[in-house]
């Protein structure tokens, strides 16, 4: 009994069409650059790549914060507002489109707290929601002369989607407003905080000797100061009339003074173990000056811990600035920030009647998670290999 088999032959090809045809995964690796091989590594990460998108978001924001602001935020109304939710629906319950919010009245109720009128919803008057309506005018990047806002009312009446504050002022607009004082004054910090620590970290530990003795103890005296009380004691000495400015100044002057002993104690540690590696003592041996080598060989292999050390104390400004703020130690007005606007959360009475205007809070969380998410996700892909 014979049985019939059929095969089929692979069809022969040369070895250069198959190395053309499927190049090695090892070799393509290999020819990725260093910020490749990083940012393929962060985007595995959906936390990293979540923090990332939040602070896009709040740059943008910052930005554009004119064009983003619904109205003005220096204008005042009556007071106190509650929070005006769009709705698709009209009084008697039809769905309606586009979607529309009521503007707020006095009602003839009294709180029973404060023994204010009660505010409430005018069903009778519907103001109807447009993208890129006219509104306050503004400069653009403080070039362009502009009037349209990204959303508002189509008759141009001031709508609150977060409510105002006790003199009226829209609290959405001036978080947006706020962002960029708030976000501004950490960036700025963190930027000295990490030129001045970096750049004494790595002379210290590279020199090392007498010159590094006597540094770290320098560096001992700033970090074993109090830091809370001399933030108010500093702060203190400005007089309330001085321009705002003047005190916007200080309080980063303070803030960076009082900060980059912990980032030259941190580099300083990377330094003196960079410092021993070989390719730093062949530099030495073959007559490489010192800035050259302090430059070339030692400064790029401590960005990877500077990078994520910024990124962790960027929230820890802006947790700072919200606290002096709060106490009234930070921002002076007419300047906007989010510790300014957490003052009105002082009164246990106002919070309980008004809880909208705990707003700021909210995007102070949201600040913070972004910039620490951001820094876990490129504190694990910082060495992709």
């Amino acid at each position: 009994m014979s049985f019939e088999t059929q095969a089929t032959l692979p069809i022969a090809t040369s070895e250069a069409e198959q190395h053309e045809a499927a190049p090695q995964t090892g070799e393509r690796h290999r020819n990725e650059s260093y910020m490749s091989l990083v940012w393929r590594r962060l985007r595995k990460s959906w936390t990293g790549m979540l923090g990332l998108i939040l602070v896009c978001l709040l740059l943008f924001s910052a930005v554009f914060a004119d064009f983003l602001s619904p109205v003005d935020p220096k204008a005042t109304n009556v007071g106190f507002s509650p929070p005006q939710l769009p709705s698709f629906t009209d009084k008697d319950g039809n769905f309606v489109f586009p979607p529309r919010v009521y503007p707020v009245r006095e009602t003839d109720e009294l709180d029973p707290v404060t023994f204010q009128p009660i505010i409430g919803p005018d069903y009778d008057n519907p103001q109807i929601i447009g993208l890129f309506v006219k509104g306050a005018p503004y400069r653009l990047l403080g070039l362009i002369p502009l009037d349209r806002h990204l959303i508002g009312t189509q008759d141009g009446s001031p709508i609150h989607f977060l409510g105002t504050d006790k003199f009226g002022r829209d609290v959405l607009s001036r978080m947006l407003y706020g962002s960029r004082i708030s976000l501004s004054i950490a960036l700025t910090v963190v930027f000295i905080v990490t030129v001045v620590g970096t750049t004494v970290g790595m002379v210290s530990g590279y020199f090392g000797g007498r010159f590094d003795a006597w540094m770290q103890r320098f560096v001992e005296l700033v970090l074993a100061f109090p830091q809370l009380p001399l933030y108010l004691a500093l702060t203190s000495l400005i007089p309330v009339t001085a321009p705002t400015h003047v005190f916007l100044v200080f309080v980063v002057g303070v803030m960076s003074a009082l900060g980059w002993a912990q980032m030259s104690r941190e580099v300083r540690g990377k330094t003196l173990a960079l410092a021993r590696i070989d390719y730093v003592r062949a530099a030495i041996a073959v007559g490489a000056s010192d800035r050259r080598i302090i430059l070339q060989h030692i400064f790029p292999n401590v960005m990877s811990h500077v990078i994520v050390a910024v990124t962790l104390a960027i929230p820890s400004v802006v947790l700072l600035e919200s606290f002096l703020g709060f106490l009234g130690f930070a921002v002076k007005p007419p300047l906007i920030s989010w510790g300014l606007m957490l003052q009105d959360t002082s009164t246990y009475s106002v919070i309980g009647s008004y809880p909208w205007i705990l707003s700021p809070v909210g995007i102070v969380l949201i600040t913070v998670f972004a910039f620490n998410a951001l820094g876990d996700g490129l504190r694990d892909a910082i060495d992709p290999y």
